[in-house]
């Protein structure tokens, strides 16, 4: 980790992807402002990351509170200047059956949480960012974004949104010496993976995907998709006629029928 990166924050830093890289980034002189809805569930992880010798910083938020997020990072930013935001936090989302369906009340709370949370957090602090014309900005999106998955509409369509949004601002906040990066993970063993129904092929632990996440930014890469035959299998998809696509991933996205 380069010598400058002193100052970071992460949202849904309280469990899974997001705790594994709040102690991958946990040292001596390193200032961590983490975040999440579960209050002791969050100060377990810092005081993993305290015995690591890192300062910690918490707050007991739901990123889909724009106000409150603001405050947050605003704070932090005050006195820690920023140097690298991970906006992590989000939600999983998947029929249960063949006979499920998302309606409008767990789509909106979906991309609230997955796509408007994230930007609650990077937006205030990009401006902060642009002030001093430095900072890293990461958007952790879900490998999901590639091609929509019939197993989890809504999930698919607030990371490809959170993608699409992060690939339009990088060329602009480059400008400003700001960086973005997009990290597209595939299956991560955490929580919300343990509750997906369908076939979760290769697999990684949180902290092997913290470890690969952390170690291309810091050579600065814009876009971090793991591991890589799923990510080829999903870019290659993306490129297959809708109807053989649609066929391929009415397969691989099996689901029960209803008990009745």
């Amino acid at each position: 980790m380069p010598d400058a990166l002193r100052h970071i924050a992460i949202t849904g830093a309280s469990a899974g992807l997001g705790r594994a890289l709040a102690l991958a980034y946990a040292r001596p002189g390193v200032v961590l402002g983490l975040s999440g809805r579960d209050m002791v569930r969050l100060e377990a992880s810092a005081a993993n990351c305290r015995a690591l010798g890192a300062m910690v910083v918490t707050a007991t938020i739901d990123v889909r509170d724009a106000a409150v997020t603001r405050q947050w990072l605003e704070a932090f930013d005050e006195t820690y200047p920023l140097d690298l935001l991970i906006a992590n936090a989000g939600v999983a989302s998947t029929l249960a059956h063949v006979d499920d369906w998302e309606g409008r009340e767990r789509t909106v709370q979906v991309v609230d949480t997955n796509f408007y949370g994230a930007l609650n957090a990077a937006l205030p602090a990009i401006e902060r960012m642009r002030t001093r014309r430095r900072g890293h900005i990461v958007l952790v999106s879900s490998i999901a974004a590639l091609r929509g998955m019939a197993i989890s509409p809504a999930y698919c369509a607030s990371k490809a949104a959170l993608k699409a949004w992060g690939d339009s601002v990088r060329p602009i906040l480059a400008r400003d010496n700001i960086r973005v990066s997009i990290v597209l993970p595939g299956f991560v063993k955490t929580a919300m993976s343990d509750v997906f129904p369908g076939e979760k092929p290769f697999m990684w632990s949180a902290e092997k995907a913290a470890s690969r996440i952390q170690s291309k930014l810091a050579t600065g890469r814009a876009e971090i998709a793991f591991p890589g035959m799923l990510a080829f299998g999903m870019r290659l998809l993306a490129l297959l006629p809708a109807a053989l696509a649609d066929a391929i991933l009415g397969r691989m996205s099996y689901l029960p029928r209803e008990e009745r």
